[in-house]
């Protein structure tokens, strides 16, 4: 036997002997190895090297050789159980449901988002308003905690009334406005009404402040003022979440009489309402109603907006409009969030409002959403006549369709995502149960009509 397979034979003997004992335990000493391997010390010192270098054993000068402390194998399952008791009850949710389904395969037609397809952004209008902004002097100086009175201004004559530039808040896009109130205008624990379906991640959002939705139907008209004013008296709740115009995911716009009924309602109840007015510039071309914070006069409505859904994903700019002291404590939590947004993006985001290309734009969106809206609910209402368009929205980008009795949402979905499109279930849409199965199918994601129309083939396809 040669030195280097001796070395190796020891090594193996002592790396056996090393996983009988516990960590810390002391090996035989070089003498004792010798003498019961019948090797020379060259060979202990090199086994006992190679063992040193594996992690095994480690040495200590003058004591001797010990087992080394035995790492954490990477295949382990790690015990993260203490997280449940410490996080408590403030359940977090992150769209479980689409979460399950997995990520869409390669290929996939998506009719699921929420944005623009990148055919109808102005990427030209955003690409030319940052290289703008880029250039001026103060572009990385800090911005106001509320933002730049400048963008703040043009925000407050986009909601009209007597809102001005002291009653805007900027924000890191509308989904950053919508956790900020819900932190600011509710205690954890408090009930918050809510329109039944809903937003899905406003419903994530308020149980994530520590909230308790609370659904509110709605008809075609809206939001039920009867029924609201019937969940006001018998939750006590101090808070509203509603998206009066072009509703998501159905679509509806709060009729002129009930806007008033719902704001009277929530001024009598002593509660905030909070209108989301995400879409109010993607309608189809028809006249948009003002929004009821245009004619609030005392604070009880808190709005908010953004200018991601008609321009692009990543243009992170939204704005608040709050008046009296519930003004000052959303600047406090804005203060404690991020100080800021950005002010480059600031900037960019007034060079777009600024420009001209921004309305003819807005303007060919229009149009292009309202071609897109026609065709699919055209192309479904022919290819499944047993599911329900349930309107053809004015503005917005999804069709909320009612499934056939007796089929299931989510199954729907599993077998669209199998034959390469995706679509999202309706049930998340509903913080309580759903009182049937629906799909909300994206139309302005899709490249083209093309891809919208085989799109909506494969889905309404048969199993």
């Amino acid at each position: 036997m040669n030195d280097d397979s001796t070395t190796v034979a020891l090594a193996d003997s002592l790396r056996r002997l090393a996983d009988r004992l516990s960590p810390g335990d002391r090996l035989p000493s070089s003498r004792e190895l010798i003498a019961e391997h019948q090797v020379s010390p060259v060979t202990v010192a090199r086994a006992i090297a190679r063992l040193v270098a594996e992690g095994v054993v480690l040495t200590r000068t003058g004591s001797g050789t010990f087992v080394a402390p035995r790492p954490r194998r990477e295949s382990a399952i790690a015990d993260t159980a203490w997280q449940t008791v410490a996080l408590a009850d403030r359940f977090v949710g992150t769209d479980q449901i689409t979460a399950a389904l997995g990520p869409a395969p390669e290929g996939t037609i998506l009719l699921d988002g929420g944005y623009l397809h990148r055919t109808l952004q102005p990427t030209g209008l955003l690409g030319s308003a940052l290289a703008r902004a880029a250039r001026r002097i103060d572009v990385w100086d800090r911005a106001p905690v509320v933002g730049l009175e400048a963008l703040r201004s043009m925000f407050a004559r986009s909601v009209g009334g007597g809102v001005g530039a002291e009653d805007v808040l900027i924000t890191s896009g509308g989904q950053s406005a919508l956790s900020l109130t819900f932190r600011a205008l509710a205690a954890p624990g408090s009930p918050i009404l809510m329109e039944s379906p809903t937003y899905p991640v406003a419903i994530e959002a308020a149980r994530a402040a520590g909230l308790r939705p609370v659904p509110v139907p709605i008809d075609d008209d809206g939001i039920r003022p009867d029924l609201l004013a019937e969940a006001f008296a018998m939750t006590g709740a101090r808070l509203l979440y509603c998206q009066p115009t072009f509703h998501n995911p159905t679509g509806t716009v709060l009729t002129t009489e009930r806007r008033r009924q719902v704001v009277d309602i929530a001024r009598a109840c002593g509660a905030f309402l909070i209108e989301d007015d995400f879409a109010r510039l993607l309608g189809h071309g028809s006249p948009v109603p003002p929004p009821l914070a245009w004619d609030d006069r005392d604070g009880t409505v808190v709005y908010l907006t953004s200018l991601t859904k008609p321009a692009a994903p990543s243009l992170r700019v939204g704005a608040l409009v709050a008046r009296g002291p519930v003004m000052e404590r959303l600047r406090a939590l804005r203060r404690l969030d991020d100080f800021f947004v950005a002010r480059p993006m600031q900037e960019a985001a007034l060079e777009i409002l600024g420009s001209p290309s921004w309305d003819r734009h807005l303007r060919t969106v229009s149009a292009a959403l309202r071609e897109r809206c026609a065709l699919a609910a055209g192309a479904v209402a022919i290819a499944r006549p047993d599911w329900t368009v349930t309107r053809v929205p004015a503005g917005g980008l999804h069709l909320w369709i009612r499934l056939a009795p007796g089929e299931d949402d989510l199954a729907v979905v599993r077998d669209a995502r199998r034959r390469g499109v995706a679509v999202s279930p309706g049930r998340g849409t509903f913080a309580a149960e759903a009182p049937a199965a629906y799909v909300r199918l994206g139309f302005a994601a899709a490249a083209d009509h093309a891809e919208l129309t085989e799109g909506i083939r494969r889905l309404t396809a048969s199993g």
